[in-house]
């Protein structure tokens, strides 16, 4: 199995709203098995990962299934989205 690169990384928010990026189907497939839970979503993703690890589907497949299941959840970081805490502003310095 070799791991295949995505086209465009998948940037998703993980602990307490830190950004990790995924650049492979390995970084996805790790992920999607690491994640708690056990959604038809995550189930989903898993299958994809391992079907293009053997060479089943191509890696842009299995990135469109995973990006479907981490929107799902919540935690896929959309582009031109930066990292923020919830009811606080960037401070202002006079």
């Amino acid at each position: 199995m070799v791991s295949k690169p995505f086209e465009k990384p998948i940037r998703v928010w993980v602990g307490l709203g830190f950004p990790r990026q995924l650049n492979t189907v390995t970084d996805a497939y790790q992920f999607s098995v690491e994640w708690c839970g056990n959604s038809p979503e995550q189930r989903a993703a898993i299958r994809a990962c391992k079907a293009a690890l053997v060479g089943d589907i191509d890696a842009e497949t299995a990135r469109g299934v995973f990006v479907a299941f981490a929107r799902r959840k919540d935690i896929l970081v959309e582009d031109g989205e930066f990292p923020h805490v919830a009811g606080k502003s960037h401070p202002t310095y006079a």
